[in-house]
């Protein structure tokens, strides 16, 4: 079978519908209009500057360190996050937003200092994975991000590899301040959005709220189970 041949798709769903009793759903179903949607008025006349400190605030909560730049010291201000990790190795997003906040030139500078850097390739396949999960830092932008519990929003894409946050043993997410929403409603609004722009959603959408962390063994916190033992959220003046 060919990659991407949907095959006896209509004999699968119509069995589905027999097994369940009732006919096929063949049109597409009506969005319902609430009369009442609270999820809205969560933090909705906060200014940027207050979810910021929303944000912050919660920020203490999840055990995740906050720095905040200016487009003019933000390589300044990554190089001492990266430095107080004492980090040799880094694994970050092939982004056009590197460039763009000049951070492509910090990347160039480290590897004359003895930092290894290693930008994502589509080429390279799993070796990006092995790298990832044996590199110091990990940093990516974030899409979006969540004031109310804390949470970076990452949408996967070509050179945007879920590992870079999930596999090295630290996380940078270097977060616009205009990229700042309230809670989950606005991100699922902006998911949907997007669906309804390209026809498409990204593969993955991560949601990460600082460090990893469990409570499975009798209901104790434990942080860096799993994934990066700790997290730093830059933000960046970037309006």
């Amino acid at each position: 079978m060919a990659n991407g041949t949907v095959q006896n798709q209509e004999k699968f769903l119509n069995q589905i519908a027999k097994s369940l009793g009732r006919s096929r759903q063949t049109h597409p179903v009506t969005r319902p209009n609430w009369k009442y949607q609270p999820q809205w008025d969560v933090f909705k006349d906060l200014s940027q500057d207050e979810l910021l400190d929303v944000l912050k605030e919660q920020c203490t909560r999840i055990h995740t360190q906050v720095a905040t730049a200016t487009t003019d010291t933000l390589t300044n201000v990554l190089a001492e996050v990266v430095s107080s990790y004492k980090a040799t190795s880094i694994v970050s997003w092939a982004d056009p937003r590197f460039t763009e906040y000049g951070i492509d030139g910090y990347y160039e500078k480290s590897k004359t200092t003895g930092i290894d850097v290693h930008i994502w390739d589509t080429e390279a396949g799993d070796e990006n994975i092995k790298i990832a999960e044996k590199a110091d830092i990990g940093i990516t932008f974030a899409d979006l991000t969540l004031a109310e519990s804390g949470t970076v929003v990452l949408l996967s894409d070509n050179g945007k590899g879920r590992s870079v946050s999930l596999l090295p043993k630290f996380y940078v997410a270097l977060i616009p301040k205009s990229t700042i929403v309230p809670r989950l409603t606005q991100a699922t609004k902006y998911i949907h959005k997007l669906q309804e722009e390209t026809g498409k959603v990204p593969s993955c959408v991560n949601f990460i709220s600082g460090p990893s962390n469990s409570a499975d063994i009798e209901m104790n916190l434990v942080v860096g189970v799993h994934g990066p033992i700790k997290a730093t959220y830059i933000i960046i003046e970037d309006k």
